[in-house]
């Protein structure tokens, strides 16, 4: 584990899978009395309202559970938004002060057909650990299974302000029609965030969710460049395919939206993060440079793409610096 100070490389790019935003859901809690568990699944920073109360008693942004009076512990159960290879979780009690719980664990399940609880072979991610209060607590994870549910347990009781679940999606394509041409950058379909040269503002890995930015704080955006060059974010698609669409969109950036934008690709082997940052200067251009315009949704079709043939990885370069909303890259997966 991590210090409170520490912010490990995994929760700087790596999508968070246990976010709302994915559909991640709370299926059981053993007790949720004072705050409800979802609320611990927020993309938003926890809050402390000191004059904030309801009918439980004092409201407090995560799941908090009333105080144990008998012996045993409680646990909720979630099922991650995206399936993936997790490689770091976060524990965050911040706000927690005299109720966060002393101690937590993690274990996770990948079941093929439906989820019982009762019947599952957990595995362990986390042993039990010790919490302190008000702190964010950074695990790192060495497992390359994949994984769809988690079961948090807390130790004996209290409250925790968020959980977020670090990691690479890895969706079943034997479940999904890959006829189709598909939005490989999607996060639900394996597409994540590889690297970056700035994220100043925002979160990177959002530029490939679902739906259009809430708000200029939705997205990813850089600081503004006052040296020469352009800023770039590269993102590896779920399957490797011909790319036959891309979407920009600068949704509610309006006067920090980038001038222009091209894209490079390339179709790449097992080469770490690291590694492709350093090779994509030297990748094709799949899209010449295109002027952009504020809050609006930019697409570019096929016969306005370079023919590369297939790629799997591609980075998007903004000039000179600014924001975007969504990236969407399509194509038909193949294997």
């Amino acid at each position: 584990m991590t210090g409170k100070h520490e912010k490990p490389d995994f929760a700087k790019h790596l999508v968070n899978l246990a976010s709302q935003r994915l559909g991640t859901m709370v299926l059981e809690v053993s007790d949720d009395f004072f705050a409800e568990a979802k609320r611990m699944l927020q993309d938003s920073e926890p809050v402390f309202l000191p004059d904030e109360y309801d009918d439980h008693g004092k409201w407090m942004d995560g799941w908090e559970s009333r105080r144990r009076r008998k012996p045993g512990h409680d646990s909720t159960v979630i099922q991650l938004g995206a399936r993936g290879v997790i490689r770091g979780v976060e524990i965050d009690t911040r706000h927690f002060t005299g109720n966060y719980p002393p101690q937590a664990s993690l274990q996770g399940v990948d079941p093929h057909s439906g989820f019982n609880n009762s019947s599952e072979k957990w595995e362990e991610l986390i042993p039990v650990s010790d919490l302190g209060p008000d702190q964010q607590h950074y695990f790192p994870i060495n497992n390359n299974r994949a994984f769809s549910h988690l079961r948090l347990n807390i130790f004996p009781d209290g409250g925790i302000a968020r959980l977020r679940v670090y990691g690479e999606p890895l969706p079943r394509w034997s479940e999904i029609d890959g006829s189709q041409m598909l939005e490989l950058s999607s996060i639900a379909l394996g597409g994540r965030i590889a690297g970056y040269n700035d994220a100043h503002y925002g979160m990177p890995w959002v530029i490939l969710t679902p739906g259009r930015g809430i708000n200029m704080g939705d997205g990813w955006e850089t600081r503004r460049r006052r040296e020469p060059g352009h800023d770039w974010i590269l993102v590896r698609l779920g399957a490797t395919a011909e790319i036959e669409k891309i979407e920009v969109d600068t949704a509610h950036f309006k006067g920090n939206y980038p001038d222009r934008c091209s894209i490079q690709a390339s179709k790449m082997g097992i080469e770490t993060d690291d590694e492709l940052a350093l090779a994509a200067d030297a990748w094709s251009e799949l899209l010449a440079p295109q002027k952009l315009s504020m809050d609006h949704q930019h697409f570019y079709q096929k016969q306005q793409l370079t023919k590369l043939g297939p790629v799997n990885c591609v980075r998007l370069n903004i000039f000179p610096d600014g924001g975007i909303s969504r990236l969407r890259i399509y194509g038909r997966p193949q294997f």
